[in-house]
Order: C-alpha cells, then sequence, then structure tokens
C-alpha cells in the first residue's frame, strides 16, 4: 500500500442497519476489510425508520446539518455509530418526512430522497473537516453525489480533486426521473444519449461521471457491455470500457464459518467432512424427510424472482423428485413471487416423502441447509456476482449453477461445482445429472470437489486490494486532470 487513503462511503444499504440484498453486504464488509489494510473509511447511509426508532449502538450527532437544495436549505439530523465489531465509523442522514417510512425505496419521490441524501453526505464531510482522496458510490442512490461532484461541486474548493469509483450491483435499477431534479440539487448539465425527453438516468449518469466504474465479478463487467446484458447502457459502457473492472464480492469469512456457526448441529471443517452428516440429519429432521444417509440432498435458498431461473426449475425438480436420476430429496427456502410459491408447494405436495418447501425467509435455518445438502442450485438467468454459491462452497455443498456473472469467476465446473450453459430446462437437468452421477459412483472425486469449493480464498480481503488498485488509480486520472 502506498499510502493511508480517505475513503468516503456511500451506500444505500449497509448491513446489519439496513439489507435487501448483496448491496447490504458489501456495505458492511468491504468498510471493514479497507480499514483492516490501513485506510480511513466513513461510511454514510440513510437513516431509515428502524433507525429513527432507536437502533442499539446508534446515537444523534449534536447540532444540525444545513443541506443546500434549489428549494433552499434543508435541515438534517446525523446519527452516528460504528460497523459492528469494528472501528469503522458509519453516519446516517435523517430526514423525517424523506426516510422515516415503512420500506427503503419503491416511492414516487425515491429520486429527490436519495439526491438530498447524496448532498448531505457530502456536506457532513465539510462538517467534520474531512476531505475524501475518492469518494466510493454504490448503485443509483449514490450516483447523485458523483454527478454534483464533477458538476456544481467543481466551484467549490472543498470538493474539487476528488476521485471517485461508481460500483454496480445491479444494472437494472436505474434511478429515472425528471429534469427538475437538476434544479433541486442546482446542477446545470447536458442531456445524455441513454436519457429520454426531459429524463434523468442516475445509473448513467453514475457510469458517465465517474473516474472508474466497476461490477462485483469480471464476468458481469464484459456481459453489461453487450446489448443482452446492458440494460440500455451497454454503448455507454462501452465507450467507458477502458475504465470498466469487474471485482468479485467477498464473503464474510467471521458470519459464514462452518468450524464456528453457532446455527449448525455440528462444526465441521475440509478436514472432517464426516462431521457433515449430523447437519444432514438435523436438516432431514427438520424437513421432515426420511433420515436417509446416500442419496443425495438437493437444495436451494433464493428469493423467488425470474432472475434467479426459476422459469427452467419447476420442469428439472420434477424430473428430480419422479426418480429420473435415482431416488434424491429436494428442499427449498425462500419466498417471493406467488407463481414460484405456488409451483414449489404443488411439486412439495406431490412428493411429501421427497421434498419440502419453506415459503419464508428463514435466515437462522439457511445455514443448516447449507451445512446439511450435498446440491445446490443456482439456474440464474444473470446474476451480478452471486453469494449463495459461495456460502454453499464454504460449507462443502456442491453447487450446479450457469454460467453467468459471478457463477462462471467462481464455480470452476468438475472442480467445484458444475456449470450450463443454455438457459433451459434440458442443460440444466444434464448439469444437475452430472452432479448426481459424481456422487453416487465416485465418492473419492465428490469429496476432493467439496474440499476444493471449502478451500477456495473469496474472503474480502482479497475484493478489498481490487478496490484499493481502483482507488489509485482513479486518484492517479484525477491528479493527471
Amino acid at each position: 500500500m502506498s499510502k493511508k487513503l480517505k475513503i468516503l462511503f456511500l451506500s444505500a444499504e449497509v448491513a446489519p442497519f439496513a439489507k435487501t440484498g448483496g448491496l447490504g453486504d458489501v456495505g458492511g464488509s468491504l468498510p471493514k476489510a479497507l480499514h483492516d489494510m490501513g485506510h480511513d473509511v466513513c461510511v454514510v447511509m440513510p437513516a431509515y425508520q428502524k433507525i429513527e426508532a432507536g437502533y442499539p449502538g446508534v446515537t444523534p450527532m449534536p447540532g444540525i446539518l444545513n443541506v443546500p437544495t434549489g428549494a433552499g436549505s434543508l435541515i438534517a439530523g446525523i446519527f452516528q455509530s460504528t460497523l459492528p465489531n469494528s472501528e469503522v465509523p458509519i453516519y446516517f442522514v435523517a430526514e423525517g418526512n424523506l426516510f422515516n417510512r415503512p420500506n427503503l425505496y419503491g416511492y414516487g419521490d425515491d429520486a429527490y430522497r436519495f439526491a438530498f441524501f447524496c448532498r448531505a453526505a457530502l456536506e457532513l464531510t465539510r462538517a467534520l473537516e474531512w476531505k475524501p482522496d475518492v469518494v466510493h458510490a454504490h448503485d443509483w442512490h449514490t450516483a447523485p453525489a458523483l454527478t454534483w461532484l464533477s458538476t456544481a461541486g467543481q466551484a467549490y474548493e472543498d470538493f474539487r480533486g476528488i476521485a471517485s469509483v461508481f460500483t454496480i450491483h445491479n444494472l437494472a435499477h436505474q434511478g429515472k426521473t425528471s429534469w427538475h431534479i437538476f434544479n433541486y440539487m442546482g446542477i446545470q448539465s447536458h442531456s445524455l444519449a441513454e436519457e429520454g425527453y426531459n429524463e434523468v438516468n442516475f445509473m448513467a449518469r453514475g457510469i458517465y461521471h465517474a473516474t472508474m466504474v466497476n461490477t462485483v465479478s469480471p464476468t458481469y463487467a464484459q456481459e453489461i457491455m453487450t446489448p443482452a446484458g446492458g440494460a440500455g447502457l451497454d454503448a455507454l459502457l462501452r465507450h467507458r470500457a477502458y475504465d470498466v473492472h469487474g471485482i468479485l464480492n467477498g464473503l464474510d469469512y467471521e458470519e459464514w464459518d462452518p468450524a464456528a456457526d453457532g446455527r449448525l448441529a455440528a462444526p465441521f471443517t475440509a478436514e472432517q467432512l464426516e462431521n457433515r452428516l449430523h447437519n444432514r440429519r438435523a436438516l432431514q429432521a427438520r424437513a421432515n424427510l426420511p433420515q436417509r444417509d446416500n442419496i443425495p440432498l438437493v437444495a436451494m435458498v433464493s428469493r423467488l424472482d425470474w432472475q434467479k431461473g426459476l422459469d427452467i426449475t419447476g420442469h428439472v425438480i420434477h424430473l428430480l423428485m419422479n426418480g429420473l436420476s435415482g431416488d434424491a430429496q429436494f428442499i427449498v427456502l425462500g419466498t417471493g413471487d406467488p407463481a414460484y410459491e405456488e409451483m414449489f408447494a404443488r411439486l412439495a405436495s406431490y412428493h411429501p416423502d421427497k421434498m419440502t418447501a419453506y415459503l419464508s425467509y428463514d435466515a437462522n435455518f439457511a445455514p443448516l441447509i447449507y451445512a446439511g445438502s450435498d446440491i445446490f442450485l443456482m439456474p440464474s438467468l444473470f446474476e451480478p456476482c452471486g453469494l449463495g454459491q459461495l456460502i454453499a462452497m464454504r460449507y462443502g455443498s456442491v453447487p450446479v449453477v450457469r454460467a453467468t456473472g459471478g457463477l462462471v469467476d467462481t464455480v470452476q465446473d468438475g472442480e467445484t461445482g458444475f456449470r450450463f450453459n443454455a438457459y433451459t430446462a434440458d442443460a440444466f437437468w444434464h448439469a444437475l445429472q452430472r452432479a448426481i452421477y459424481v456422487y453416487n459412483v465416485d465418492k473419492p472425486r465428490w469429496r476432493t470437489i467439496q474440499q476444493t469449493g471449502m478451500m477456495a480464498d473469496y474472503s474480502w480481503q482479497r475484493s478489498a486490494s481490487g478496490y484499493e488498485q481502483l482507488y489509485e488509480w482513479a486518484m492517479a486520472r484525477t491528479l493527471k486532470g
């Protein structure tokens, strides 16, 4: 490391304070890994209802923050805390009308809510007398910060010369709103080719204005530059191709550790795989399935959403449960689209002695599924990074995945799991059959696949090194002007 960097980390979600998906995991883990490398990291997120109501360890900061807007100055309050088990400071921007609501997103004024949050976060650095070297913004919600910094912000000495990195977690959500938002933010700008008449697209703005851009896996970085994967922004991404990088998300090895996970029936390591049997039997007991040791126990833990490949899953589970690959059991845990919930509920009702469907989400049950199953399914249509396959490998469950996004970068076919290419039930079924064949006839090879997956390094330390390199490139570019 050449020097200690001051990094302002902006995210709409930071686990455990607010989380709907992978974005929250990154917000809660990456800053700690960067801090461990010696950097000065400051995290800022909105003060949602849970924070306003009184969150353990979160305290209000004295004073108020005046946030300039086109409609005059608005007042924000600031709460403060540290990320759990760390010294990394986290600040929460409070504005009762904007953030003290039941949900994080899904409101008609989301663009204004997050534009205000971004402007307040930048003003907070002034109040703290702490000028960042790099602003690291995540997804469209924090793109307004980069848009303001590279336009109106250039008029202020405090905000000049700051490098920026924009991380795309999910390109499909773009934060489109009307041009009036620029009056609110005090910005003069031109329209982008990706924006319709009188429209601002904050995802496009983040890509356009950031010094460096990255996604959460190398393969997804390539996929989003194609018309099929670019969600209408592929031309802009190709224009910036030289500055677009892919850095794989990490896994929090403190939270996900099969040797020390209190949520399991029995701890185990790659050297003690026989101890997994206790978890398998505990899982079968909980799922009311016969306790059979030598048939494949197949599992899925997923948001029940079209993106997750569920359109090609029903037929595959139907074949599996009807014994077309021999005896097997199946457990699914997840909630989401009612059509997919109904599909799994119906399949489970046909095969009560072989399949259990938990149509809810239980964070304390999920680890036992990872630790007790033999095969883990992730047939995603697209997957920017994916967390399920990383947890499954760490817990000795062999993933069967579609070759897309981060699944390509983490699952090596025949070595740490099994992959298929075509988005069809047929291709998925063949991959699952290959896995079951090895499980049934070649136990030594199966054990090697499990152990190789368990010992792979997908820690946040590895990812943080990639971000450190990106920050240094961004700073070098900014200095060069």
